[in-house]
C-alpha cells in the first residue's frame, strides 16, 4: 500500500476507535511508538495519520504533552465569521509567514520533514479530477507547518484560518478556482518551502513562504475579477431577455 493510503487508513482506523470511545474526548493517544507496533506501521505514517486527524479538527497535538482527542461532535471554535477569500488570505499571510520561520528556527524534525515531502508528492501526482486529494496535501503541508512552531496558540489561529478556508462556500470557491489554474507551480512553492524548513533557514523560510502568498494572491485578484465579470455578464442577459420579451 502507498505512503498516503497508508497513513489515511491508519487516521481511519483511530478515528473509528474515537468513535467506539476506546479512545474518548479529552483522553491521551498513546505514544507514537505503540500505536507504530499495534498498527505495524512506521513512525512517519502514525505522525501523518495524527496530522491528518489535527487537520480534521478531531485531535489536537500538544507539543511536549502529546496527542488528546477532541471528539468527533466538538466544534470548539463556534460559528464562523463572514469573511471573504482575500481576507483569510491576508491573515494567513500574517500568521503562516512567522509560523515558519519559527519552525525553521527551533527545527524540524526528521518526521515531520518526511511527512511534508510526502504531501508535496501527492500534489506533483496529482492532475485533473484529483483537486479534492491535492488540497488536503496543501492543507496537511501548511498544518503540519503551523505544528511544527511548537506555539499552541499560533497553531490554533491557523487552524481556525483554514476552517475558514474550508468550510465557507464563498471562500472555498475562490480558492478552488485558483488552485484549479496554479496546481504545478503550486507543487514547486511548497518544495522551497521545506528546502528552507530542511535548512533551518527562518529567513529563507519566511521569504519562500511569502512568495507562495503573494504569488497566490495576484491569482486570487484575478480570479475574483473574472468571476465578478461573470456575474455581471449573467445578470446582464437575465435583464436583457426579461426586457426585450415586453417589446
Amino acid at each position: 500500500m502507498k505512503e498516503k493510503q497508508l497513513y489515511q487508513a491508519v487516521a481511519e482506523k483511530i478515528l473509528r476507535r474515537i468513535e467506539q470511545g476506546v479512545y474518548p474526548p479529552g483522553s491521551r493517544l498513546p505514544g507514537e511508538r505503540d500505536l507504530a507496533q499495534e498498527f505495524g506501521v512506521s513512525r512517519i505514517t502514525i505522525r501523518g495519520a495524527e496530522i491528518a486527524l489535527q487537520s480534521r479538527g478531531l485531535i489536537e497535538i500538544r507539543t511536549g504533552s502529546g496527542v488528546y482527542v477532541l471528539g468527533a461532535s466538538l466544534d470548539r471554535q463556534g460559528d464562523l465569521p463572514e469573511v471573504n477569500a482575500l481576507e483569510v488570505t491576508e491573515a494567513r499571510v500574517l500568521f503562516e509567514c512567522e509560523a515558519v520561520a519559527l519552525a525553521a528556527a527551533r527545527g524540524v524534525d526528521e518526521t515531520t520533514l518526511a511527512h511534508l515531502q510526502n504531501q508535496i508528492e501527492i500534489m506533483q501526482r496529482s492532475g485533473p479530477g484529483a483537486e479534492k486529494e491535492s488540497d488536503q496535501a496543501d492543507r496537511e503541508f501548511h498544518l503540519a507547518i503551523a505544528a511544527a512552531s511548537e506555539n499552541a496558540a499560533v497553531l490554533h489561529v491557523i487552524e481556525r484560518l483554514w476552517k475558514m478556508r474550508t468550510e465557507l462556500d464563498p471562500v472555498r470557491e475562490v480558492y478552488d478556482a485558483v488552485c484549479l489554474r496554479s496546481a504545478e507551480v503550486r507543487a514547486g512553492e511548497h518544495v522551497e518551502i521545506l528546502d528552507a524548513l530542511r535548512a533551518r533557514d527562518p529567513v529563507g523560510a519566511r521569504t519562500a513562504m511569502r512568495k507562495h502568498f503573494r504569488r497566490l494572491l495576484n491569482t486570487m485578484l484575478e480570479t475574483t475579477e473574472e468571476m465578478a465579470l461573470a456575474e455581471l455578464r449573467r445578470k446582464s442577459n437575465e435583464n436583457r431577455q426579461r426586457f426585450l420579451m415586453s417589446v
